[in-house]
């Protein structure tokens, strides 16, 4: 395992120290990984270092029809009585962990940030409910958001316009349902945003060993978590966004990728991708930081305060037009 760098800002090394200190202990004991030590560790580390939670005057919860199972979701409106376009934040935790509860505070952040409508998605986990029942839950959303929204009593302001934000396995999550959309005219992104995002599901790229141990997300958990969501003959391959056909009508995207992040290189590469086939693409680096620092707010504040504001600024552009690639 490398040294922790010095270019990582002291809390948050402390706070490595500490995982890596603790990650050892559980290997001396012969500990495996389960979904409840997996979810339990992601709600302790989030509700320890995420402490800011803004004020929203409109937070309500609601379900989207989906075709075999209802999707609950909940609405986060900053001015409730203007019409805002609409984001669908979808939550990572690798497919096994998280909640829209856990991620409560983020999507506060997001609202207050961007002034947009957010919409939070409680998709379905795995091993419980394997691929892809998750991106089927993210597609119902994405075709049925509007119609729930014109349906509610008292109404809510919205505007028709819809993106896609996405951390980690929501950002798998997020890009897979952007490529899916290219064969449904039902299904109109107007831009997306992906966080550290997973897109490799074959774990190929090199800082998925560079990065794999000793960053917080580790390897082993994430072939561990993948074996959780695809648990029949998938071709892991052609499941993920990094190797998915594109097409005219794939969003315009933005990018958040930290240097000590076992997937940063699939990161780097899809935004390649999407430049090659002239696809506005904007991918921010944040040197010195670790995967789901979103996760670690108060350790990282300056960083995700920054990333925070990007995405506002992102989502602030006209419909249908990205400035400034």
């Amino acid at each position: 395992m490398k040294p922790i760098p010095t270019t990582i800002p002291e809390p948050l090394r402390a706070f490595l120290a500490e995982m890596r200190e603790a990650r050892r202990r559980e290997v001396e004991a012969g500990c495996r990984f389960t979904p409840t030590h997996v979810r339990e560790a992601m709600e302790v580390m989030t509700r320890r270092y995420v402490t800011r939670v803004p004020s929203i005057t409109l937070v309500r919860d609601e379900i989207v029809p989906g075709p075999d199972y209802s999707v609950p979701v909940r609405l986060y409106h900053a001015v409730p009585g203007e019409p805002r376009p609409v984001a669908l934040f979808v939550h990572g935790g690798g497919h096994v962990a998280g909640s829209v509860s856990l991620y409560d505070p983020i999507a506060r952040r997001l609202a207050e940030a961007s002034g947009w409508l957010i919409i939070s998605v409680e998709y379905r986990l795995a091993p419980e409910y394997p691929y892809p029942r998750g991106l089927k839950d993210v597609m119902a959303c994405i075709k049925g958001i509007f119609g729930l929204l014109r349906t509610l009593d008292p109404a809510i302001a919205f505007a028709p316009r819809l993106a896609l934000i996405g951390d980690s396995a929501g950002a798998a999550l997020c890009a897979s349902a952007s490529h899916l959309g290219r064969n449904d005219p039902a299904i109109s992104i107007d831009r997306q945003v992906l966080i550290y995002p997973s897109l490799d599901y074959t774990l190929s790229q090199p800082s998925v060993i560079e990065n794999g141990e000793g960053f917080l997300l580790e390897r082993q958990r994430i072939l561990w978590m993948f074996d959780c969501y695809f648990q029949q003959t998938e071709n892991r391959r052609s499941c993920s966004p990094l190797f998915m056909p594109l097409h005219h009508r794939y969003p315009p995207t933005l990018l958040a990728i930290p240097e000590y992040c076992p997937l940063k290189d699939e990161g780097i590469a899809y935004a390649r991708r999407l430049r090659e086939f002239r696809i506005p693409c904007e991918h921010i680096a944040y040197p010195g930081l670790v995967h789901a620092f979103l996760n670690l707010e108060d350790l990282a504040p300056e960083a995700c305060g920054d990333l925070y504001g990007r995405i506002g600024a992102f989502l602030a552009g006209p419909p249908g037009a990205v400035d400034g690639f």
